[in-house]
């Protein structure tokens, strides 16, 4: 399993425990706890070489 990976199952933990909580505040912190940790693993997915830094979606035209 790669770290990526490990970050992604963390997210969905979190997403899990969101669906759980048992108030708004805590559902929320949760929701960006799982946020966080899916950035991470996209970012770990470009430091691995997995992606790209470039997103072609977000290129200017004509460039």
């Amino acid at each position: 399993m790669t770290t990526a990976d490990q970050y992604r199952l963390n997210a969905a933990n979190c997403a899990q425990m969101a669906e759980t909580a048992e108030n708004e505040p805590d559902r929320n912190r949760f929701k960006r706890m799982e946020d966080a940790w899916r950035a991470l693993a996209e970012e770990q997915d470009w430091l691995d070489g997995e992606r790209s830094p470039v997103d072609p979606s977000k290129k200017a035209k004509g460039k």
